[in-house]
């Protein structure tokens, strides 16, 4: 304070500048690295920073690269070490995040780090190889650590005063804090992106999505309003004459049916056989929850009824959610008596299936591993030999005298596509302009197309048996195809799409079918949430008050996904454009999904789940 006043403070600074060049040219270096840091990493992340982003994004993305570096100098002592950690550090995040870019057409969120061992287990099947994007980054990386080495090493650690190191810890916890845990986010309006994951820049982008990781408790919730809709929603018996002896669920890997766009340009239909099935058949189009990946958000959906547009995006919640005797269609079906099997025929540890799936009433698992002496198409189990499995199934259980409920997610089709042709034949071809957007395609097309042939004898095969037999099929999502091929399709930039555009591109088939007699409907439209009532309705199961509000709630909104929503009458909203009389809807929607997922108290426990029989 003294020399403060007394005016000597700069020419003191200018003297020690004068007398220790290398001490400030390596400080001058160390504030420089957020800034390369921040600029090698949205290279890598597709963004032009001086164009793509405003101002005060990058203000955002700088201070969390600032914090960053601070809190390595405070560990390491030392301040090329430090730069040097923190610019290796950010180009390895950014590396990571350009690879799921180009794999996934979406940025890291949090919850992919949970599922690495997915991204691990596929991740031979992708093109690693390098492309201008990374070129440039590793420029700027080495630009920048050829600085650092510039810099006059430190002769010992560094000592920092107490007090600044108070202040600097001070300061990176207070921002975490306001950012984390007050509502400076939403007041500003600043919200995970998920169609352009690019926009808010990398790292805001991801620590956003982190802020967001967390269910939120609905407006005036309470369990009043649960158990007022409990006494509206008593459940409904079920019919044992109509419930299958065979009830087999099959979320087929990526399988869609791309002729929905009508500029497709194909040489042959991929999937013509599914084209056929009309008898004995209910079908239609699905719209999933998630486009490209994402498959357990559309399994949980599905089983349990609850909706991913409850959730923080790009949650999933077989990692976060699912606890011990969750409510879902594998439960109601166990307590019906049927032999629960849960069959993927691949590595378990991805989703963290193996503990979810007993918590939501699974009997049993198959993996990889059960499947004896598959064949396979590339590298994995092809969908005759998974089906192969399933007819076991169900004869073993039905020898015992048992009915067989299974739910079974495929392989076959899994991306990436720049695979080799094994066991694979060159079946459809795309022309013009469609091929050279995405030479990738024609794989994913060639395997649609065994897909279908496998569904074929599929069908055939139950066909024959005595046993009455309910086959679902659905798939997950559309393949992560590159945007350049869905913008041939759309024949305009993906950003500029409607609402109803782009869910065209969440859109997959499903279909009921029996072995028995069953009135046909055509062009149904629903989202996986509804699909498993429909199921358990045409099953002749019984169901819980949750499944019967779930079924007059698709009387009025039969789509509810977080690109977008479309009512009874076709018409196309987004969540925040619903009419009160559907938003209301959707309220007491999330009051009944907060209930089930986060806070299922005694008294409502039995609308959401029936009681198994001793």
């Amino acid at each position: 304070m003294k020399a403060l006043l007394y005016g000597d403070t700069f020419p003191r600074l200018a003297a020690d500048m004068h007398r220790s060049p290398g001490k400030w040219l390596a400080r001058l270096v160390f504030l420089l690295g957020p800034w390369a840091s921040f600029w090698m990493v949205e290279v890598l992340n597709q963004n032009d920073v001086f164009d793509d982003l405003y101002p005060w994004q990058v203000l955002m993305n700088l201070i969390w690269y600032y914090i960053l570096y601070i809190l390595l100098r405070l560990i390491l002592g030392r301040i090329r070490r430090a730069a040097a950690a923190g610019s290796i550090l950010c180009f390895a995040i950014g590396l990571l995040n350009h690879y799921i870019l180009r794999f996934r057409g979406r940025i890291l969120f949090p919850a992919d780090i949970p599922g690495w061992r997915t991204a691990a287990n596929v991740a031979g099947g992708f093109d690693f190889s390098f492309d201008d994007y990374i070129r440039q980054g590793l420029i700027l990386l080495v630009c920048y650590l050829f600085l650092v080495w510039m810099c006059p090493a430190q002769p010992r650690r560094a000592k920092c005063k107490p007090i600044v190191v108070l202040l600097c810890l001070l300061s990176c916890f207070s921002y975490c804090y306001v950012f984390f845990g007050t509502a400076m986010l939403p007041g500003l309006g600043i919200y995970t992106q998920q169609w352009v994951t690019q926009a808010n820049g990398f790292l805001l982008n991801f620590t956003v999505a982190l802020r967001y990781s967390r269910v939120d408790k609905p407006d005036d919730y309470s369990h009043a309003q649960v158990l007022e809709l409990m006494e509206q929603y008593p459940g409904s018996a079920g019919d044992e004459s109509r419930q299958p002896t065979n009830l087999i669920v099959i979320m087929n890997e990526s399988f869609a049916d791309l002729t929905l766009f009508d500029t497709l340009d194909v040489d042959q239909d991929p999937t013509p056989f599914l084209r056929t099935l009309n008898e004995n058949t209910v079908k239609g189009w699905m719209y999933s929850p998630v486009t490209g990946g994402g498959t357990a958000s559309v399994e949980f959906e599905y089983l349990t009824g609850f909706s991913t547009i409850f959730q923080p995006p790009h949650t999933v919640a077989y990692q976060l959610y699912v606890e011990e005797n969750m409510p879902s269609l594998a439960a109601l079906s166990r307590a019906c008596g049927y032999d629960t099997t849960a069959f993927h025929p691949y590595k378990s540890s991805g989703w963290n299936r193996p503990v979810a799936y007993d918590y939501l009433g699974f009997d049993h698992q198959l993996y990889e591993e059960d499947v004896k002496d598959p064949w396979r198409i590339r590298s994995y189990v092809s969908d005759l030999s998974d089906y192969e499995r399933i007819y076991q199934v169900t004869e073993e259980a039905n020898a015992q005298g048992l009915p067989a409920f299974v739910f079974n997610v495929t392989m076959q089709n899994h991306s990436g596509y720049s695979q080799g042709w094994k066991n694979l034949e060159r079946s459809v071809r795309l022309n013009g302009s469609q091929r050279l957007a995405d030479p990738t395609a024609e794989q994913y097309l060639a395997l649609a197309h065994e897909s279908d042939k496998a569904l074929e004898q599929l069908i055939a095969h139950y066909s024959q048996v005595e046993e009455p037999t309910m086959i679902v099929l659905f798939g997950d999502h559309q393949p992560p195809l590159k945007n350049a091929f869905y913008e041939e399709l759309y024949g305009k930039p993906l950003a500029d799409r409607t609402t109803q555009e782009v869910l065209q591109q969440y859109a997959v088939p499903f279909f009921i079918w029996t072995n028995y007699e069953t009135e046909a409907q055509d062009d149904l439209i629903l989202s996986p949430n509804f699909l498993g009532t429909l199921t358990a309705q045409l099953a002749g199961l019984p169901r819980t008050g949750y499944m019967d509000f779930l079924s007059d709630l698709y009387q009025a909104l039969p789509v509810i996904t977080p690109v977008g929503c479309i009512a009874a009458d076709g018409t196309y909203y987004k969540r925040d454009e619903l009419p009160s009389d559907l938003a209301k809807l959707l309220h007491d929607y999330e009051v009944l999904n907060y209930c089930g997922m986060v806070d299922l108290f005694d008294e409502a426990r039995p609308m959401f789940c029936l009681e198994e029989e001793p």
